[in-house]
C-alpha cells in the first residue's frame, strides 16, 4: 500500500512544473509575450511571481465560488469553464487544461490581457504597477 501512495506521489508531483524565473521567462518570450499587448516581459514575470510563484498547478478558491487555475491564476467565472460554477468562459477552455498546458494558459492570458490589459490581474496592480522590475529578468539569458 505505501508503494502504491509513493508512485501517485510522484506522478503527481511529474506533472506539476514549478518554473524557475529565467526558464519562465524565456518561455514566456518563446511565444510571444514580450511586449504583448504592451505589456513588458519583465511585467509578466513579476505578475506570475506574485499570482502562483511559477507554479502551472497552483489553484485559488474565491469568497465567490469560483476558482483560479494555473500559472497565471486564471478565473473560472469569467475565463474557462470548470463545471461547478456558471462560466462566460472567455478562453473557451476547460480550467483543467490550465493547470497541465502552459501554452493554452498563455494564449488564455493573452485573450485577457487584450479585452482588459494587465489591470485584470490584482496580483499585477499590487506588486509590479509602477515598480521597477529589473530584478525579474535579472541574470537571465534570454
Amino acid at each position: 500500500m505505501r508503494s502504491v501512495f509513493v508512485f501517485l506521489l510522484l506522478i503527481t508531483v511529474a506533472s506539476a512544473q514549478v518554473f524557475e524565473k529565467c526558464a519562465w521567462a524565456r518561455m514566456l518570450k518563446a511565444n510571444g509575450m514580450d511586449g504583448y499587448g504592451g505589456v513588458s516581459l519583465a511585467n509578466w514575470v513579476c505578475l506570475t511571481k506574485h499570482e502562483s510563484n511559477y507554479n502551472t498547478k497552483a489553484t485559488n478558491r474565491n469568497r465567490n465560488g469560483s476558482t483560479d487555475f494555473g500559472i497565471f491564476q486564471i478565473n473560472s467565472r469569467w475565463w474557462c469553464n470548470d463545471r461547478s460554477i456558471q462560466s462566460a468562459n472567455g478562453c473557451n477552455i476547460d480550467c483543467d487544461v490550465l493547470l497541465t498546458d502552459v501554452t493554452s494558459a498563455i494564449n488564455c492570458a493573452k485573450r485577457i490581457v487584450r479585452q482588459q490589459g494587465i489591470t485584470a490581474w490584482y496580483a499585477w496592480r499590487k506588486h509590479c504597477q509602477g515598480q521597477d522590475l529589473t530584478s525579474y529578468l535579472s541574470g537571465c539569458r534570454l
